[in-house]
């Protein structure tokens, strides 16, 4: 059934920097942070500005894809653009469709990890994951009310979230009288010594901090004028979010020891207020990771339901109905929610971060490397910047290989092993596709 749920110009400038950053803001400074602190000690405030770096460049090609093809399938029509509908661009957008999707199961599960932190229960009870699960259906609930109230919805959550990290940061900088040992500048302690193929390692996950703004491209030509507003969007919201987790790091490493931000990484940002902000800082710190996590969810799931519904109505990807009315669009909503549900019960916060983390790069090379060789005339792009954001992505993702090879091996043969069934399932699929086509 065609896909009717699509409005154009429905999004404004400031309704897609909400929703770019209502996924962006979240993952970074309440489901990753400690993870980054455990590989970067005492460097992690900096990891986070290296990440932003990363985007930086690699945002470059699809701010520029964007301005030559809008489009509500967004990088997933871009694949097309660069490889034609071929086996390539199906598995490619399934990889970001499945980091994103993996992303919103990582938040949903910080939402819980850090609203049971009210009743000092931990990270491992049953009700964690019942409260995730719950999020992820309110999700699917949202997503099915319209551009307009998620636009709404989006933007007014994220400014709240981000005026009330500033809050937090600067009354535990003040407590700590904004001494610059947080940043690294005078003291580093001998536990916090890295190698630099640790720091940037780190460098994948706080990489999650900044991969939604290419959630503001899947929401394309229904962006208000989106030639020249899906790059101002992706600009400000790497921008504005960059300062902010910069701020936030330094008053959390301001507020604590490296060794007790890594023993509470899944929920290291309430552990931080309890120093200087005590009882009553940790609820307002929660309050805010439940605001930011909830917009996460709503932004990524809206967002990758429109590419997945555009790779659908290509015959990119196998779809069925199961017996369900309704369109497309409408059923990938609940595909996608019923995946992350299933994520978010089988693995835990770490795990999950890694696996997104390792797809969203191999993606992003892909795509690099797709416009670098095949378009980067058409679309007007420098090949120093491609090659340069290529290069970055390839030292990121060599290097948290490396350390994961050591620390955690399972998780690189399930992300080995998840690529390498997407690129043969859609081979076949394909495959088939194309010759009942032509018969």
């Amino acid at each position: 059934m065609k896909n009717n749920d699509f409005k154009e110009n429905s999004i404004t400038l400031w309704g897609a920097v909400g929703l770019g950053t209502g996924v962006m803001f979240g993952a970074a400074i309440f489901a990753v942070v400690g993870q980054v602190a455990e590989i970067a000690g005492s460097y992690f405030p900096f990891s986070y500005i290296a990440g932003a770096l990363v985007a930086a460049f690699s945002s470059y090609s699809y701010i520029k894809m964007s301005q030559k093809y809008p489009s509500a399938g967004g990088i997933g029509m871009f694949f097309v653009k660069i490889f034609g509908k071929t086996t390539i661009t199906a598995s490619s957008s399934l990889l970001m469709a499945f980091s994103m999707v993996i992303a919103q199961s990582l938040v949903a599960k910080t939402f819980g990890t850090y609203t049971m932190q009210i009743f000092n229960i931990g990270p491992d009870h049953w009700s964690v994951t019942v409260l995730a699960v719950g999020l992820l259906i309110f999700t699917y609930i949202v997503n099915r009310s319209g551009n307009n109230f998620i636009q709404t919805f989006t933007s007014t959550i994220s400014l709240i979230k981000i005026v009330g990290i500033i809050v937090f940061s600067f009354a535990a900088l003040k407590a700590s009288q904004f001494s610059p040992e947080g940043l690294n500048l005078i003291h580093i302690s001998d536990t916090s010594e890295v190698a630099p193929m640790a720091f940037l390692a780190s460098v994948a996950l706080s990489l999650l901090s900044f991969k939604g703004f290419t959630t503001i491209t899947n929401n394309g030509d229904e962006i208000v004028e989106p030639k020249k507003n899906i790059g101002r969007a992706i600009i400000i919201s790497i921008s504005l979010l960059t300062l902010v987790y910069v701020f936030m790091s330094w008053a959390v490493s301001s507020s604590l020891p490296i060794d007790e931000i890594v023993a509470a990484k899944d929920y290291s940002l309430a552990e931080a207020a309890r120093p200087t902000l005590g009882k009553y800082g940790v609820w307002f710190t929660v309050g805010i990771a439940i605001l930011a996590t909830i917009t996460v969810c709503i932004g990524s799931v809206f967002a990758v339901s429109r590419m997945t519904t555009m790779l659908t109505d290509m015959n990119l990807i196998p779809h069925s109905h199961f017996g369900m009315k309704g369109t497309v669009h409408r059923h990938m909503l609940i595909y996608i929610i019923v995946i992350g549900i299933t994520l978010t019960i089988v693995f835990d916060i770490s795990r999950i971060a890694s696996i997104g983390a390792m797809f969203y790069i191999v993606m992003d090379i892909i795509f690099q490397y797709g416009i670098l060789k095949n378009i980067k005339k058409e679309i007007e792009a420098k090949a120093p910047i491609l090659i340069a954001s290529i290069i970055f992505d390839l030292i990121v993702l060599v290097s948290f290989i490396w350390f994961k090879l050591s620390s955690d091996l399972p998780v690189l043969i399930i992300t080995l092993v998840s690529i390498i069934v997407i690129f043969v399932s859609e081979k076949i699929f394909l495959k088939k596709f194309s010759e009942v086509d032509e018969n």
